[in-house]
């Protein structure tokens, strides 16, 4: 009687009725998802010459799932029981088999499901390829005639690289303070599937695939040499693979509120999937994180209402606000497709969490300095990412930002994050050349 008055003691009662209500919702949301299956099904048969199949079916393990690959054991594995007992029966019923990757890849773009407007798919008319990037070049020197060359003595170039659900945009107001990194030319990356770049639907998103599409478009066109890294979020992940595979070339990494976590006994894959996306209803962010993570065909229909619809919403959020522009991080969300979102969420930040350690150590192995710069009051990568960061990488630089959260630890302060990374960098040079100087003498 005393342990049963203690199990529901009015203390507990409101994280009781709290954490029962949360399971409700997320009950529910697992019926809606795999009632939307049947939906989905459909609706690609019907619209689409070569549907791209989803992943209820999948019965991958996490053993045939190969880590060169890159595909994430997410895709696969979402753990509801509910679900799980759903989509049993269906596939008990149905006897169908589960599709093969290369049958997955067959999907054309755009998908009747995704926005068709002029701007969504200018990309497929001018498309050679490549990501869309801004370039913010350092101001020319004065004319003297000293200097001939179009690689000015001295001129450094830095590959920014944005977040989840973002793009080049994000960087826009750092590029305003370009007088303090005045000899440094920036270059601003979309993302494969996000913003102005390429959105085909017969790509998984995988690391390697963004990488490879970085090397496609800025590195090997531009033919640069060397540059310093500067990356948000997700994009921390994708700079240390890149920085990994040409560690000769990187001279600095910056990384803004990396998703990173320690060492356990769980996959790397499922800890990030839980802890970025847990199942809460509270704060709203992370309860979109957590549907639009956990639940396939939710996520898609959230895309077929907001993403495909966006000149009507954005419309309407001009007529509201009296403003002739939308927000930039408004106008970033809709500008990209379900299934190049799903895919880099769960291939990128979910699976390329399997691969960070291996990262990290080539980056120290090859003496890259690093610096981690995290929001003390972020609610998306909690701060404790970066602490683990410097734990697995200490000699790196940790700046803690008490009082940014994940947005504000750039956004109002652009004039003093340019002036960290002017330090940063130039400490890096001259450590570069103390380094250099003392391995001359030592030869």
């Amino acid at each position: 009687m005393l342990a049963f008055a203690v199990i529901v003691s009015p203390s507990s009662w409101p994280r009781a009725v709290s954490s029962a209500f949360a399971a409700a919702v997320f009950a529910f949301l697992d019926v809606v998802d795999v009632l939307l299956c049947f939906v989905y099904g459909f609706l690609d048969a019907v619209f689409e010459d070569s549907p791209v199949s989803c992943y209820c079916h999948g019965s991958h393990s996490a053993a045939a799932l190969d880590d060169d690959d890159e595909v994430s054991d997410t895709l696969y594995h979402r753990r509801s029981a509910l679900r799980d007992a759903l989509m049993g029966l269906v596939r008990g019923r149905s006897g169908g088999s589960p599709e093969t990757e290369t049958e997955r890849r067959k999907g054309r773009s755009p998908r009747w499901s995704d926005c068709g407007c002029d701007s969504c798919r200018a990309w497929q008319r001018h498309d050679d390829g490549r990501l869309h990037f801004v370039a913010n070049q350092p101001p020319p020197p004065p004319n003297d005639g000293a200097v001939t060359t179009t690689q000015q003595s001295g001129e450094e170039d830095a590959i920014f690289i944005h977040g989840f659900t973002s793009s080049s945009s994000f960087w826009a107001t750092v590029f305003r303070e370009s007088s303090i990194l005045n000899n440094c030319r920036m270059l601003a990356v979309d993302l494969l599937g996000f913003g102005k770049s390429p959105k085909p639907a017969n790509c998984m998103y995988r690391l390697k695939d963004h990488v490879e599409m970085i090397e496609r478009s800025l590195i090997d066109p531009l033919n640069l040499s060397s540059f310093h890294l500067v990356s948000h979020s997700m994009g921390c992940i994708i700079a240390l693979a890149l920085a990994a595979k040409h560690p000769e070339r990187v001279r600095s990494i910056t990384l803004i509120a990396p998703p990173y976590f320690g060492a356990c006994e769980e996959k790397a894959s499922q800890v990030a999937l839980k802890r970025l996306a847990e199942k809460k209803l509270w704060p709203p962010l992370q309860f979109g994180s957590a549907v639009m993570s956990w639940y396939e065909h939710i996520g898609r229909t959230v895309c077929f209402l907001v993403c495909k619809n966006h000149l009507l919403w954005e419309r309407l959020f001009r007529l509201i606000t009296g403003k002739r522009d939308v927000d930039f991080l408004l106008g970033d969300l809709t500008k990209h497709t379900h299934h190049s979102a799903w895919h880099t969420m769960h291939n990128v930040i979910c699976g390329g969490a399997m691969l960070q350690d291996r990262n990290l150590e080539a980056v120290e192995a090859a003496g890259v300095p690093v610096q981690v710069i995290h929001g003390g009051d972020d609610q998306v990568v909690p701060a404790e990412c970066g602490r683990h960061l410097k734990a697995k990488l200490p000699g790196a630089e940790l700046r803690l930002m008490e009082g940014c959260d994940h947005k504000t630890v750039v956004f109002g302060r652009e004039r003093g994050f340019a002036e960290e990374l002017r330090a940063f960098w130039s400490a890096s040079h001259q450590n570069k050349q103390l380094a250099a100087s003392a391995s001359g003498w030592a030869g």
